[in-house]
């Protein structure tokens, strides 16, 4: 087993003629039904991370804006329940 220090070095120090020669080598193995499925199932997988991702990002937002919405109305009736008492702010 190689170590990813080692393999990243030994990646880094290839020519582009060897990662071309590599990648011309890969173009043909898309063709195998393996490769098809592993690469469908990554987009699958893919979308529905994206998918549950924006409906985490859709409650995080939604939660935020109501707290937001919850204190801005917890003030004003506070106001509103001094006022109606009488009761000024050096009081409180």
């Amino acid at each position: 087993m190689i170590s990813f220090t080692r393999l990243f070095n030994k990646l880094a120090g290839t020519s582009t003629k060897k990662w071309i020669w590599m990648g011309l080598v890969a173009v043909p193995a898309i063709r195998f039904y393996y490769v098809q499925e592993m690469i469908a199932a990554l987009i699958i997988f893919s979308v529905l991370f994206v998918g549950v991702s924006m409906v985490v990002l859709i409650v995080f937002v939604l939660d935020r804006a109501s707290q937001h919405a919850m204190n801005w109305a917890e003030t004003g009736i506070t106001r509103l329940l001094h006022r109606g008492k009488g009761v000024s702010h050096a009081d409180i």
